[in-house]
């Protein structure tokens, strides 16, 4: 099982806060690898409120005593004093991210960004700007640097934009479980192998599927397309590097895909506005 987590003041105890409009209290990312299951079970729930994200597999919640399975691509939330209860299981290779906050806004907060004030599941679809924002909270929870309580506040109100940006697409739309297990399966697929140059038509073709269908019924589903999918992770990924490595630009371009190292400064700099130097160099500045 891989687990990474952040605690503000390195505290795991819930506390309920409204000195400030907003405020992340912990955050954390669980995958099951070997691990048969991961129950939790809280019968009096927290003080504080609770966003999960289902990024593969899914999740068994029990709502008023009745269980609902959460596939990936949705999120839970979960309120002060509500009941908590829910089941991952390592057979479907679940990943999940969390995050608990607090605060005096929370309740207007949540309204503004349209975030259900009585249902729990919500549909995000998968995008690797969830994973990005939930890595970034737990890393600011880990190293407190200055104002990192500010920063996880805005990192927060981010993931809730996107939320609300997605929210409105899928209204209204029922996927069934032959769809979603397809769509599951391909998301899977091209996060564990966006480093390998794969071929939109042939990987439907090796589903029996139509490739226009799979295009749009993908993006229905996620938001993107997936080759758009594909070149986030690429982008994701790269900025990971340049952040958190030592690794020069020729590596790093073969790590995500990328047999040249021009082209892939060429690529990284239409997608995020600087070359991977100037990137690194600008991180480098922030933090010191």
């Amino acid at each position: 099982m891989y687990i990474n987590t952040g605690y503000l003041n390195n505290s795991l105890v819930d506390f309920r806060d409204k000195s400030r409009p907003l405020i992340v209290s912990s955050c954390g990312n669980y995958r099951l690898i070997s691990q048969p299951k991961m129950p939790t079970w809280r019968p009096k729930g927290r003080l504080d409120y609770q966003l999960l994200y289902i990024a593969s597999g899914k999740g068994y919640f029990y709502f008023d005593g009745k269980e609902e399975i959460v596939p990936a691509g949705h999120m839970v939330l979960y309120r002060p004093r509500e009941v908590q209860k829910y089941v991952y299981y390592g057979s479907d290779q679940t990943e999940v991210y969390w995050v608990h906050f607090t605060g005096s806004d929370v309740k207007q907060i949540l309204k503004e960004y349209h975030l259900p004030a009585a249902d729990h599941v919500i549909y995000t679809g998968n995008s690797p700007e969830f994973h990005s924002i939930f890595k970034e909270m737990i890393k600011e929870l880990q190293l407190c640097r200055p104002h990192y309580e500010e920063m996880l506040a805005m990192k927060l109100k981010q993931l809730f934009i996107l939320i609300d940006r997605q929210i409105p697409e899928k209204r209204g739309k029922k996927f069934n479980l032959y769809l979603q297990s397809e769509i599951e399966a391909a998301t899977r697929h091209f996060s564990e192998n966006y480093a390998k140059n794969i071929n939109i038509d042939e990987y439907a073709a090796s589903r029996h599927i139509s490739a226009c269908w799979f295009i749009r019924t993908f993006k229905q589903y996620n938001g993107i397309t997936p080759l758009q999918y594909i070149l986030s992770l690429r982008i994701a990924n790269a900025k990971n590097l340049l952040d958190t490595t030592s690794c020069n630009i020729a590596e790093i371009a073969a790590l995500i895909g990328f047999d040249n190292p021009l082209y892939f400064s060429r690529f990284f700099k239409k997608h995020t506005g600087m070359s991977p130097t100037e990137y690194r160099n600008h991180k480098g500045e922030s933090i010191s």
